[in-house]
């Protein structure tokens, strides 16, 4: 019942997830219960989640801790019978979200994960674009997303924020899971990553917090992803090319030029060596969703209807392997292949958290959750 448990029970309250009912809590913060108790007086609670999982007060669990445990507590939730709903991301390192998987898959309940942005209408436009081969053949995914900023402040507010121990990385595991997950929805996963993380360019933390990624396709596409918390004001702009035509996502609007003929049959037949292709335009809005409530009510149709998952669990993996690929890139100053080398990867991240300093930040008090929602958005 932290800020993310936190705000998932305001929208409860807000009656925004009418097909849910909160029947019970569990956090080893008495205080966070103490509160989380005085907002939904009906729910039972629980110091412990393994007691909150054998009660049989819930049917399925919403598992919003720090990033370690995800796939500790889901899997012992399916030991236990219980559907699955986490929070992003699906883990730290692959091996433990692969052993999440297989447990979810001999479990035979439903997991799904937190993937909001899934839910807004312009991103679910362009994937329908690119897979359905109306941009031909992809050539180059660019996304500039520096929006994220934060403050030191931001950082300094739990013990566990800022931390190999805690987290398990920074920028790449905290904020861009979505844009991870964006990425490779639309756009597929490549084969192999170059990539440049550098810890405390901006902040006092032992943690990337700015970060750019280059990626290779098996039919020679390319991707370039570069974030950070650092800047401001940030940009947020992501631009896909194909052999039809270019997508731009920016300022909340999709803009899609469309080549009359394929601009490979131009390349090689025309006898103009100056010519632009002709192209059509149009241009997409759509208000964005609050895609919390929306993947949680999906979660629940799935449970009760057989709706289709709109944010799959298992899917967790693939922006995961991308951003374990990443540090394993930048930590051996190499490229990293797809599927990534766990033994390698843990092998570095094992030393990271063994030689990280173990004092305590300080806790600073910060507004209660539901009134940092915007920080939840990818904000245009």
């Amino acid at each position: 019942m932290g800020n993310m448990g936190s705000g998932h029970l305001g929208y409860y309250l807000n009656n925004e997830c009418p097909r849910v009912e909160i029947t019970a809590f569990a956090d080893t913060d008495p205080e966070k219960l103490k509160r989380a108790k005085e907002r939904l007086s009906s729910a039972a609670t629980f110091a412990d989640a393994d007691e909150l999982m054998k009660s049989g007060l819930v049917d399925a669990v919403l598992i919003a801790v720090p990033h370690y445990d995800h796939p500790t507590l889901a899997i012992r939730a399916f030991e236990h019978g219980l559907h699955v709903l986490t929070e992003k991301p699906a883990g730290v390192y692959t091996r433990q979200v692969r052993e999440m998987n297989e447990a979810a898959r001999k479990s035979g309940k439903c997991f799904g994960i937190m993937f909001n942005q899934r839910t807004n209408p312009i991103f679910a436009k362009a994937r329908e674009i690119v897979g359905s081969g109306q941009l031909g053949e992809t050539k180059r995914l660019v996304w500039i997303v520096t929006n994220w900023y934060r403050t030191q402040a931001y950082y300094d507010s739990g013990s566990w924020r800022a931390t190999w121990n805690g987290e398990g990385g920074g920028v790449l595991l905290n904020q861009a899971p979505h844009n991870l997950d964006l990425w490779q929805w639309i756009f597929g996963m490549p084969k192999r990553v170059r990539a440049f993380c550098t810890v405390g360019k901006y902040h006092n933390v032992d943690i990337e917090d700015d970060v750019t990624i280059y990626g290779e396709y098996e039919n020679g596409a390319t991707a370039t992803f570069i974030t950070t918390t650092g800047e401001a004001p940030g940009t947020n702009r992501l631009e896909i090319s194909g052999t039809k035509g270019k997508l731009v996502i920016e300022d909340g609007k999709l803009k899609w030029w469309k080549l009359q003929e394929d601009e490979r049959k131009i390349c090689a037949e025309c006898r103009n060596g100056f010519v632009q292709p002709e192209c059509e335009y149009e241009e997409f809005s759509a208000p964005e969703p609050d895609g919390h409530p929306e993947i949680l009510n999906n979660f629940a149709d799935h449970i009760l209807e057989g709706t289709p998952l709109i944010a799959p669990g298992e899917e967790g993996l693939y922006s995961l392997s991308i951003s374990n690929a990443a540090y394993l890139s930048s930590w051996t100053d190499t490229w990293a292949e797809l599927p990534v080398a766990e033994d390698i990867f843990e092998e570095h991240l094992t030393k990271l958290c063994r030689d990280e300093k173990q004092t305590k930040k300080p806790r600073l008090i910060s507004e209660p959750a539901e009134k940092l929602t915007e920080r939840w958005r990818v904000r245009w």
